[in-house]
């Protein structure tokens, strides 16, 4: 902005006294303060708009960067899973053509059959049993069967007028 000193100021304001007069003049600089101080805030907010979409335009060329990076990272491990499978099969493929003989087909590669499931076979009853009373009863486990109205019954406050039901 323009650099005004003192004695630029004092000028000036020399020359507005004599130019308006005194009685005029406190009106005028409190207007004329008005009018410096919305360009300022004008000049202000131009700056930061100019800032912002500086600051906008530096993120979408980070995230433009970030994308192709990451798009890069994900060529790269599909290549590299893509080589590891290959590799795999034909190794499996050679390991299953020895184990056949040479008389067998390649098409014909051996597959183990999958696990059948079996059943445990354990008695959790015994398990439960295990436990002593004295953790089940601190731990909140039940022992007992017990329908819902009893166990109602059974934490309900007593009533004060002793009459039972």
């Amino acid at each position: 902005m323009i650099d005004f000193g003192f004695d630029k100021i004092a000028l000036i304001g020399a020359v507005a006294l004599i130019v308006i007069g005194p009685e005029k003049l406190p009106r005028v600089a409190r207007t004329v303060g008005h009018l410096v101080g919305k360009a300022q805030r004008y000049v202000a907010e131009v700056k930061a708009e100019v800032n912002r979409s500086i600051e906008l335009e530096e993120l979408q060329k980070m995230k433009s960067q970030f994308e192709t990076a990451a798009r890069d990272v994900e060529t790269t491990v599909r290549t590299e899973v893509h080589d590891a499978t290959s590799s795999l099969s034909q190794s499996w493929n050679e390991a299953s053509a020895a184990l056949n003989g040479p008389a067998a087909d390649s098409h014909d590669a051996w597959t183990p059959a999958p696990p059948v499931y079996q059943h445990p076979r354990k008695n959790w009853r015994i398990k439960r049993g295990a436990v002593p009373a004295w953790y089940k009863q601190r731990e909140g486990v039940r022992r007992h069967v017990q329908s819902g109205a009893a166990r109602v019954a059974r934490f309900r406050p007593p009533t004060s007028g002793g009459a039972a039901r």
